[in-house]
């Protein structure tokens, strides 16, 4: 059985698919960019002021489903340059003081709405 996770504060899918799954004892959140759910502007100035913005996306999704930051499990992390690696690496790391979840990040050609990061993760929801 899986239950669909929406909420206002996390941004409104941008197509066919729902924000998080929980199934199974886990949650599969889907790739978050930075728009700002509130706003509906996309928060881009630069890529430190965009990685905080899909984290925050990430965790009002974890939240919303009764979750924490620590119960995330993998991330795969999607840029549209890599050259931001160590930039998102310094802001990913904030949000992860414990261990770090599992996770690869990759170069990408193109991301929704052009944005220049995306990023998904999965969460045990009895972790």
């Amino acid at each position: 059985m899986k239950k669909a996770i929406q909420i206002p504060n996390a941004p409104a899918p941008v197509g066919p698919y729902s924000q998080a799954i929980l199934a199974g004892g886990m949650l599969f959140v889907s790739g978050q960019i930075p728009l700002n759910p509130e706003t509906g502007a996309l928060e881009m100035d630069t890529i430190e002021v965009a990685t905080h913005r899909v984290m925050k996306n990430i965790v009002a999704l974890l939240e919303a489903a009764g979750l924490n930051i620590e119960q995330v499990v993998k991330t795969s992390i999607f840029l549209k340059d890599l050259n931001d690696f160590q930039a998102v690496n310094a802001i990913y790391a904030s949000y992860f003081p414990g261990i770090p979840p599992a996770r690869e990040t990759v170069q990408v050609v193109r991301l929704p709405l052009d944005v220049n990061i995306e990023i998904s993760c999965i969460a045990l929801a009895n972790g």
